[in-house]
């Protein structure tokens, strides 16, 4: 019986020693950020780094082609990153190429701007607030950029979609208001001004689907001016007053002219949530310009 107890525990501490030694050669739990680098490095690895002389400026974007997109009708996403960001950054927050590899996605960058809210000195880089502004350096980019895509690829022009965050989000509705008739269906994030004079140029707008996030603790783009901002877009739109659930935190508007309003609410602050990416292709996928 005393053979029979020394040989269990012997057996248990060796048991003990093996654990320890396999958790001492076992490699280091990766910190946050090397899991970020890593996805980061995936993301932008299908990107291609392009340039485009717009006027004297220099102007530069990362594109996403799928190889069919040379014969083969292709839909076009232009994504725009917010005040201070970077087309790196934004397509590691956006990501729409790895939701919808199907299409030719945009990572446009910006310039430094004076922004509305913050940078007042336009030290950063961002995207002009209105027509006319720094020259309309901004819309003739993006001209710049589609004149491209249609000599380079077969563009699918029933289906062009436009999306950005906060100052992304403002230069997507003035790309709603300047070259509206482009677009299928338009997708600003975190985007709206206090007071009737914001509102009063969406109501200004020609109705087309369009789908807008917001966050409910957002402390820059108040979440009350975007409440007011997403009641115009209703309005605007035709749309009935009663919604439904469409996805997870949103709510379809129907609209008897085609033009229905989406609205993204998440419980979160001035971010672009990670659930965001895949319900927004999933919305540009239901919209097909008539």
């Amino acid at each position: 019986m005393f053979s029979t107890r020394v040989i269990a525990i012997g057996i248990a501490f060796t048991s003990i020693l093996m654990a320890n030694l396999a958790a001492a050669q076992a490699p280091p739990e990766q910190p946050a950020q090397a899991r970020g680098a890593r996805r980061a490095e995936a993301v932008l690895k299908d990107l291609a780094r392009r340039e485009w002389k717009v006027g004297e400026t220099a102007r530069e974007a990362l594109l996403y082609a799928p190889a069919a997109a040379i014969s083969t009708p292709a839909p076009v996403v232009f994504a725009f990153h917010g005040h201070g960001g970077t087309m790196q950054r934004a397509a590691v927050m956006f990501h729409y190429h790895d939701v919808w590899p199907e299409a030719i996605v945009v990572y446009m960058q910006g310039l430094n701007t004076p922004g509305r809210l913050t940078d007042p000195e336009g030290r950063r880089p961002g995207w002009q607030l209105g027509p006319g502004a720094q020259g309309d350096r901004d819309l003739k980019f993006f001209d710049a950029v589609l004149a491209t895509l249609k000599s380079d690829y077969r563009v699918d022009e029933s289906r062009i979609y436009a999306t950005g965050h906060s100052n992304g989000g403002g230069f997507t509705y003035l790309l709603w208001r300047t070259r509206g008739e482009v677009f299928a269906a338009m997708a600003p994030s975190a985007a709206a001004g206090p007071g009737a004079e914001w509102n009063k140029r969406l109501a200004d707008l020609a109705p087309k689907p369009v789908l807008h996030l917001a966050g409910e603790k957002d402390p820059l783009v108040k979440y009350e001016w975007q409440q007011a901002a997403m009641e115009t877009l209703r309005k605007l739109n035709g749309c009935e007053p009663a919604g439904s659930e469409w996805a997870k935190w949103c709510t379809l508007y129907p609209s008897k002219t085609g033009t229905p309003v989406v609205t993204l609410i998440h419980p979160g602050a001035h971010n672009f949530p990670p659930e965001a990416p895949a319900l927004f292709v999933k919305f540009f996928k239901e919209h097909t310009k008539k």
